[in-house]
């Protein structure tokens, strides 16, 4: 397959993403099985119960129930989380299908759904392998004959734990535990689906592999993991994908995203984040890079009305590098982006780089948090990091919150951090040469971005610019 082909393939797989959000369709509708409401020690067991896990993964559940119990709110967090009350919502949702690798044998009204996001399409023509997730497990998984035959390993995680439970339990929750934060302990008592992948040593994969998750239900959570695992001198490139239909009520994402890359590999992470503005969104995500392996974030926070997002990477053999490009839209009152990277430099010679752009207007907000971390013996390292934010009307607010550690005299860290305001007189300038407002507003946005939509492959800048524009389309007059 050649590099045009893909990009073209891949360029349908973004365009589905967009059409989750602009297209609206239904609440889906299908037979669910849940346990029993509330957060407690017998929700807890029932779900592991109906999981039929092994008496290890119950103690790790339990265990993370203590902790969420007992690790404080992080004070930082707007009200509507302060004061979340998790026992409100269906914390475990089965629906009443059985998982498959054959779209036809999904019901109807499921399939119609994702074909309506075209994902089956996209799988078919470019993806080489897909896990989907409807609620609380995956309905469909299937992986590429010429992967198989190259050992590569996908399937989702509660398959994973009992065909490679000693690899699995090396892994799982390793690098991110319960106890680094309140959400990471609620994740790990009641985590339900994902994906698993293993790349073996020397394997390239040309193709990349997805996981799709759907939160089909209004006041429901929704506790995804994946866990990449790419062996020393491998590649992969996975794409995570969302989506939900709009609800009356919220419904709240808490999922955990962890990254393996042995010496010498390479792993690119892509996350469209195309929520509806009824989801709350807690994301997790933390990768450990060995030895001159890369480790690659790319993060597009376009949609939810609360949206938590830091992906991090412990830079732990020498010669590691990572970056870290991430993107937020804050495009209504209320809505609040809270995002930002952290690079943890602990061993010589590494390096990390972080592009954080945020747009934000008609009232909403964005917020930058990051933290580089070089630790002493990480002689050599090298960071660099900036921010930018741009508000296009006064009601909108921008917040930068940097935090550097550094435990090397010849470190080499820098940050720049740039906060705008629209330019009325630029905007002014651009009518006057006939320009429409609304195409002058887009014009002066994307400029904005094109220090970003540079570092991008084409498909994702192209799909960056058309969300932006449709975003614009809600505006209004902006001079």
């Amino acid at each position: 397959m050649t590099e045009e082909k893909v990009s073209v393939d891949i360029n349908e797989i973004l365009d589905a993403a967009i059409e989750a959000k602009y297209n609206r369709v239904d609440q889906i509708e299908f037979h669910r099985r849940v346990v029993e409401s509330g957060l407690s020690r017998s929700t807890i067991e029932a779900i592991s119960k109906a999981k039929k896990e092994p008496e290890w993964m119950l103690r790790l559940r339990l265990k993370s129930l203590e902790l969420f119990e007992k690790l404080p709110t992080p004070n930082w967090l707007p009200d509507v989380l302060s004061s979340l009350n998790v026992s409100n919502l269906e914390l475990y949702i089965k629906p009443d299908v059985e998982r498959t690798d054959n779209w036809e044998q999904i019901p109807k009204e499921i399939r119609e759904y994702y074909e309506k996001l075209g994902i089956p399409q996209s799988e078919q023509k470019v993806l080489g392998g897909l896990v989907a997730v409807l609620e609380s497990e995956p309905i469909y998984a299937n992986v590429k004959q010429e992967l198989q035959k190259k050992g590569v390993i996908m399937m989702p995680p509660e398959e994973a734990m009992v065909k490679y439970p000693d690899i699995f339990k090396q892994y799982f929750m390793r690098i991110f535990p319960a106890s680094d934060h309140k959400f990471a302990a609620l994740h790990g008592a009641l985590w339900s689906g994902g994906v698993f992948v293993y790349v073996p040593k020397g394997v390239k994969i040309t193709t990349p592999v997805e996981g799709f998750f759907v939160i089909g239900t209004e006041m429901e959570g929704q506790f995804e993991h994946t866990l990449v695992i790419a062996d020393e001198d491998s590649y992969i490139h996975f794409i995570e994908g969302c989506s939900a239909p709009q609800f009356k009520n919220f419904s709240f994402h808490d999922g955990m995203v962890e990254l393996f890359a042995n010496d010498n590999a390479h792993i690119k992470f892509t996350t469209i984040q195309n929520w509806s503005k009824n989801v709350i969104n807690f994301n997790n995500k933390r990768a450990w890079a060995n030895k001159n392996s890369v480790i690659e974030w790319v993060e597009g926070s376009l949609g939810s009305k609360y949206s938590f997002v830091y992906p991090s990477t412990i830079l732990r053999g020498e010669g590691a590098s990572s970056t870290s490009l991430v993107v937020t839209l804050a495009s209504a009152e209320g809505d609040w982006k809270d995002s930002g990277s952290k690079m943890i430099h602990a061993a010589p010679h590494t390096r990390s780089r972080v592009i954080n752009k945020n747009i934000g207007f008609n009232g909403g907000v964005n917020v930058y948090r990051g933290l580089i971390k070089v630790n002493k013996g990480a002689v050599g390292s090298k960071a660099f990091v900036k921010c930018d934010s741009l508000m296009l009307d006064e009601k909108t607010k921008a917040y930068t919150f940097p935090h550097n550690q550094v435990f090397e005299e010849d470190a080499d860290v820098a940050h720049e951090a740039h906060t705008f305001r629209m330019s009325e007189d630029q905007l002014f300038y651009l009518m006057s040469r006939g320009i429409s407002e609304k195409e002058a507003t887009s014009m002066l946005v994307l400029g904005f971005m094109d220090e970003i939509m540079r570092e991008l492959p084409f498909e994702y800048a192209a799909m960056l610019n058309k969300v932006i524009k449709l975003e614009l389309d809600k505006l209004g007059a902006v001079a």
